[in-house]
């Protein structure tokens, strides 16, 4: 299933959207939202696909769809330098911030949620905040079963499904704290994330997906997660080690090479600008940068 939520006639419904992406089944509003799904497991999910045979069908705007996931457990969980050709063309333009060595394990941070913004809402560019706004095109998962401790060959069961995000980063601040990215990663109304959950059982294998990421129509980021230096199962397996992880915990899997800030020269977001963000089979977000 693809799983959204749309606003129909002044309301927020959970909707499923169908394969052609034309239409949309409006599911019933007892079953509850994206979140409620997520988090209801196998029976909730079981209950959303068998309504779709009476529900109601709508056309699908995509204008009218808003950030599938709106209630988060706590921050979301990130991933950086997780391709290997975006780790080596950062090199030497870390302000310092180099590591010694290639990272054996993942890189991980978090972000706040008030960074989360609908797939065609528009990116609030503050230039008082940071003149150094960067995109960062990734592939998400929404974890759908608790686990500690998760071993690899086992991670992918925890899954519930997958989507697309932008990881828009403000560089200065990034490198301003100390190594510390959270304040460079987590201003408000800067991450788009949708267009809807596509489940899991519809993708399959997560190594196997095409990312890119279009600046008004030029293409500056284009990969496949095969790419990745650390499998969506290892990641899941070193971040669940010792630590839990809760249906509706949302991971973003790193950005491939082509980020602006590794450019020569340098090139970065600008007000006006349309960021164009688009994965096989998980949808397209297509955002504008507007000045506050």
């Amino acid at each position: 299933m693809r799983l959204g939520r749309m606003l129909l006639d002044g309301q927020w419904r959970t909707v499923s959207v169908r394969p052609d992406e034309q239409e949309v089944v409006v599911l019933p509003a007892d079953l509850g939202s994206v979140d409620d799904l997520v988090r209801g497991g196998p029976p909730a999910l079981a209950a959303a696909q068998a309504a779709q045979s009476t529900a109601p069908v709508r056309r699908l705007d995509p204008a009218l769809l808003g950030a599938p996931l709106t209630r988060f457990n706590r921050d979301i969980l990130c991933t950086g330098w997780n391709y290997w050709a975006h780790y080596e063309e950062s090199a030497g333009r870390r302000e310092g911030q180099d590591p010694a060595e290639r990272p054996r394990h993942p890189t991980f941070f978090t972000k706040g949620p008030d960074t989360v913004v609908g797939p065609y809402d528009d990116i609030r560019y503050d230039a008082r905040v940071s003149d150094r706004w960067d995109y960062e095109a990734e592939v998400a998962l929404v974890i759908g079963r608790v686990g500690r401790s998760i071993p690899a060959e086992r991670a992918l069961e925890h899954v519930f499904g997958y989507l697309v995000a932008n990881d828009v980063s403000q560089r200065d601040l990034q490198r301003a704290h100390g190594g510390q990215w959270l304040k460079g990663k987590s201003i408000d109304d800067t991450m788009p994330l949708g267009p809807w959950v596509t489940t899991a059982d519809e993708i399959g294998d997560p190594a196997a997906l095409r990312i890119r990421c279009l600046v008004n129509d030029e293409v500056r980021q284009d990969a496949v997660t095969g790419q990745m230096a650390f499998s969506v199962a290892q990641l899941i397996a070193e971040l669940s080690w010792g630590m839990t992880l809760r249906p509706g915990d949302v991971l973003l899997t790193g950005t491939p090479a082509g980020i602006g800030n590794a450019r020569d020269p340098q090139v970065f977001l600008a007000p006006g600008d349309v960021v164009t963000t688009e994965v096989d089979r998980l949808g397209t977000l297509h955002n504008r940068v507007v000045q506050l």
